[in-house]
């Protein structure tokens, strides 16, 4: 604690306690005399200075006006320049950021397909240079992957057409898990929700391990397609993604579920649970005729 504060604690502790300037000034380990210490030295001249800089320059802070005062000769240092600034009430106002406050919730226990769907973008760019997105789907349960919509913007709208179309295909999710991003928490995005009767999980700010398995698909998807692909444009971009996402749902063993693919995985779901995926073509035609016979 620097010489300043011990002073300001030492004022404080005699203004609200009935001790001694001595016994105060002992117990904080403050010399009397530092405490009672006035500097003769004159501070008007600076004020005056500051005061005249901070009106041609009203929302530069001290640092600045300091810098400016070294540029007229003046050699003064910049802790004093502070205090000095402070007293004359120059300080800069700035308005307090308005920060998002969400209330972490525990992770349900999910039991079946459908249950919990993962949101997210993740950037890449073209060989012009051209940024593009992807908004990936996965099922948290199933991992599998319903879509990757490429394109070089996504507004809250685009991503509830996307939705849409896979729910015609898969069935409603009863939860959706995304981020704070201004397509997720837009009024239509929101109102959407709303009208499909769909819990939205909003994750806390800077916590994306709270959205933890899309991140981790996000992983997969960069390291085994974005980063080893060149695209040449849009077009091709989408055409490399959804074939990878094919490899992904169809061919790729997933560690966490016992090295099965995803889609292998959603087969052998009860069609109680939600299982995405159909049977597979062979086992429907299979079905097909024995229900005819």
């Amino acid at each position: 604690m620097g010489l300043v504060s011990l002073r300001r604690e030492v004022r404080w502790l005699r203004e609200n306690y009935q001790a001694s300037q001595q016994r105060i000034c002992g117990l904080m380990q403050i010399a009397v005399s530092s405490f009672r210490y006035r500097s003769t030295r004159s501070d008007d001249e600076l004020r005056e200075r500051l005061v005249e800089l901070a009106r041609k320059k009203p929302r530069w802070g001290y640092r600045r006006l300091h810098i400016l005062l070294h540029a007229s000769g003046e050699r003064v240092n910049h802790k004093r320049v502070f205090r000095v600034y402070q007293e004359a009430g120059l300080a800069v106002r700035r308005k307090a950021r308005k920060r998002l406050v969400r209330v972490g919730s525990p992770r349900p226990a999910l039991t079946g397909a459908n249950q919990e769907w993962a949101l997210d973008f993740v950037h890449d760019a073209v060989a012009s240079g051209r940024s593009i997105r992807v908004l990936t789907v996965e099922d948290e349960y199933t991992r599998e992957c319903p879509a990757l919509e490429v394109d070089t913007s996504m507004a809250s709208r685009r991503v509830t057409r996307v939705l849409e179309a896979i729910i015609a295909e898969r069935g409603q999710p009863l939860a959706i898990r995304c981020d704070n991003g201004p397509e997720f928490t837009s009024r239509h995005f929101l109102a959407w929700c709303i009208e499909k009767q769909i819990e939205l999980v909003h994750i806390q700010p800077g916590k994306p391990q709270q959205n933890g398995y899309v991140e981790s698909f996000h992983g997969k998807l960069r390291d085994e397609c974005l980063n080893v692909s060149w695209f040449e444009n849009l077009w091709d971009a989408r055409r490399k993604i959804a074939a990878w996402r094919v490899e992904y749902n169809e061919e790729r063993p997933h560690s966490a579920l016992g090295y099965q693919t995803p889609a292998a995985f959603a087969r052998q779901l009860l069609p109680s649970s939600g299982s995405a995926l159909r049977a597979a073509p062979d086992e429907a035609a299979h079905s097909q005729d024995a229900n005819v016979v």
